[in-house]
């Protein structure tokens, strides 16, 4: 069987991509002539037509079409690969601070993606809660801090925003108790100010019945019905959703999720990290989340 060139995947991906070879042949920097050859020579290797030829273009056969996610594949591959292999390998210590509600989701992707590019970087990991971080940042304990800034008065990167919401059990339906019973952090101003007010503000009756100091403790109170708790969006837990204005609940918060800097400075290091970040918490962002 004969081998699939990557070359001839790439000009065949820019013809679907564009509709006809002469666009094509613009984006690749080619004559038409030979992007048409270079399609008609996979065609070849494969015994199969890969576009109808139309008077204003091309369309893709269903064969073509079957070909398209193997050669994006295949394309995105030699791509990572160029880049993983040209970049200067990062050395020295990266400490990252985190809030507990992304440490096992987006946190676990990020290391383990730099730890592959990056065998020479020593990283380390605080999970706490925003305040903590700012003042670890101020006494340059950590190079990163992934802070939540629900009053939008913080300075530095916008990862996303990803509103913080009232979840239920689907199963146990909590919230259609009353008392309302209601998980809340221990010590924290922001679940004084934003927590129990989003509740008070409704009119609604609620208790106190599952009281903890990291989002995780809040995930077991609602998945296993013991309450109803504010998180993060992004971060419900299957088998739980979102309770919306017509269950008579409002959002808690809409705060910015922001990436922040030591003020003693950066590195090649950190800033290789800030960028698996940044690229960690795209999809939030694309999905309007916080």
């Amino acid at each position: 069987m004969q081998p699939l060139d990557s070359d001839l995947m790439r000009s065949f991906l820019a013809v679907a991509d564009a509709g006809s070879v002469t666009a094509a042949a613009g984006r690749l920097y080619r004559t038409q002539g030979a992007v048409s050859l270079q399609v008609k020579r996979l065609e070849e290797s494969l015994g199969q037509a890969l576009f109808d030829r139309q008077a204003r273009g091309v369309v893709l056969t269903p064969r073509g079409e079957q070909l398209v996610p193997y050669a994006r594949r295949v394309v995105a591959l030699l791509d990572e690969a160029a880049v993983a292999l040209r970049e200067k390998p990062l050395v020295g210590p990266v400490r990252v601070g985190i809030p507990d509600e992304y440490s096992g989701t987006v946190l676990p992707r990020v290391l383990a993606a730099f730890d592959e590019r990056h065998e020479g970087v020593q990283v380390s990991v605080r999970v706490d809660h925003s305040a903590a971080q700012i003042a670890a940042l101020e006494a340059d304990e950590i190079d990163l801090g992934v802070i939540y800034d629900w009053a939008y008065v913080q300075e530095g990167e916008v990862l996303c925003i990803d509103p913080t919401v009232w979840v239920t059990s689907v199963a146990h339906a909590q919230h259609l108790r009353r008392p309302v019973p209601v998980a809340v952090y221990f010590r924290s101003q922001w679940s004084r100010d934003y927590v129990e007010l989003s509740l008070d503000r409704q009119g609604i009756n609620w208790r106190s019945a599952w009281a903890c100091d990291v989002a995780g403790g809040f995930r077991v109170a609602v998945t296993n019905g013991m309450a109803i708790a504010p998180l993060s969006r992004s971060t419900i837990p299957p088998g739980c959703r979102e309770l919306t204005a017509e269950d008579g609940f409002s959002t808690v918060d809409n705060a910015r999720v922001v990436l922040r800097r030591t003020p003693r400075g950066t590195s090649p290091a950190v800033e290789g990290m800030a960028t698996l970040l940044r690229e960690a918490f795209a999809p939030l962002r694309h999905k309007g989340g916080r």
